[in-house]
């Protein structure tokens, strides 16, 4: 009996090595569908800002209070920022004496949250003796992954001469997603990184 299952053990071995296969193959730190992720959050959340400023207001915007710690994309969200207030009137002055009014931008959040839900056998380290320690792959028979991206963004305006306040966004937040369902081993993923014809795009190339 012993030796039958020690026969069998290597089989095993050999076919769920077969099996097992990763789509993280980066040189960047993070890998695009991350990136993706991060800045479509930062584009809902910059799509619903609307700062009710004077017309053609000279606007010098002040990201010295914007908290780049933790946040993933700052420079694409400053951008983001300048660009919808262009399209809302204002005019984008380089120096801040310049400006009738300053706007300073602030992010109360921008990450990833990810969550799995398996029915099947996680992966788990596998000693060997004398071969030292093999991880065994995971076999899902039913598997749900999901990733949520998240940003928290808001403008306040304010008089550059006398200081007060001249408009105020209130926070605003963006969420983008992506789910991949594995049932059986067949998997398709579901997400709202692209436009339905990019979406379409992609995939056929």
């Amino acid at each position: 009996m012993l030796k039958k299952i020690s026969l069998a053990l290597p089989a095993l071995l050999l076919l769920s090595i077969a099996g097992c296969a990763t789509d993280r193959q980066t040189d960047p730190p993070r890998t695009a569908t991350e990136e993706l992720l991060v800045s479509t959050a930062v584009d809902h959340a910059v799509d619903q800002i609307k700062l009710p400023l004077p017309a053609e207001s000279k606007v010098f915007v002040d990201t010295q209070y914007y908290d780049t710690d933790g946040v993933v994309l700052p420079k694409y969200t400053i951008a983001a920022v300048r660009d919808q207030l262009l399209r809302q009137g204002a005019h984008l002055m380089s120096d801040r004496k310049d400006a009738d009014v300053v706007v300073e931008l602030r992010s109360g959040a921008q990450s990833i949250d990810y969550s799995t839900f398996l029915i099947g056998i996680p992966s788990f380290p596998l000693p060997i003796p004398f071969a030292g320690t093999l991880t065994f792959p995971e076999i899902a028979f039913f598997k749900i992954t999901r990733q949520i991206g998240v940003s928290k963004l808001a403008l306040t305006g304010f008089s550059q001469k006398e200081g007060g306040l001249v408009a105020s966004s209130g926070p605003e937040y963006g969420r983008s997603q992506r789910k991949t369902v594995m049932a059986l081993f067949v998997s398709w993923t579901d997400s709202n990184l692209l436009p339905p014809e990019k979406h379409e795009q992609a995939a056929s190339n």
